[in-house]
């Protein structure tokens, strides 16, 4: 297992985002990303989601509409504790310079600090957490040394 950090930088190919800080949170099961405009539209018969990632306040928005059809709504628990409907999404980060399947909640985390928070279903099996780390990753990708 490799070892990963309290956060760190990586990419999103499928949604266009490079070095993305992330944080990494042993305490929430599901990984989120923060998006705005977030809605299911019809084209002949077949039904998409369209959203954009991130806003304005970051550096690193485009603008850039995402469309996808394979998508599911859950229940998922927030920070506050209260329970909404979230869309899922499915799609690839790389960490490591490897690429990984991950499922991603779109939800609004303006206010957040991170704007993409990994959860331990990713985190399972895969890597440990050392928190007096931070930006593992992104040091091997750039190879950099802390």
């Amino acid at each position: 297992m490799e070892i990963i950090g309290r956060s760190d930088k990586v990419d999103f190919p499928d949604l266009y985002l490079e070095d993305l800080a992330v944080k990494i949170d042993t305490g929430a099961y599901t990984s989120s990303i923060h998006c705005h405009d977030i809605k299911e539209i019809e084209i002949k018969g077949i039904k998409y989601l369209h959203f954009k990632t991130l806003d304005p306040a970051y550096l690193k928005y485009q603008n850039q509409v995402i469309k996808v059809k394979e998508y599911t709504e859950k229940n998922i628990r927030s920070s506050f504790g209260e329970v909404e409907k979230r869309f899922i999404i499915k799609t690839q980060v790389i960490l490591f310079n490897k690429k990984y399947p991950i499922e991603l909640s779109l939800t609004n985390r303006s206010e957040m600090k991170f704007p993409v928070l990994i959860g331990r279903k990713f985190l399972n099996k895969k890597f440990m957490v050392d928190t007096s780390k931070k930006d593992e990753s992104f040091l091997l990708k750039n190879n950099l040394t802390q």
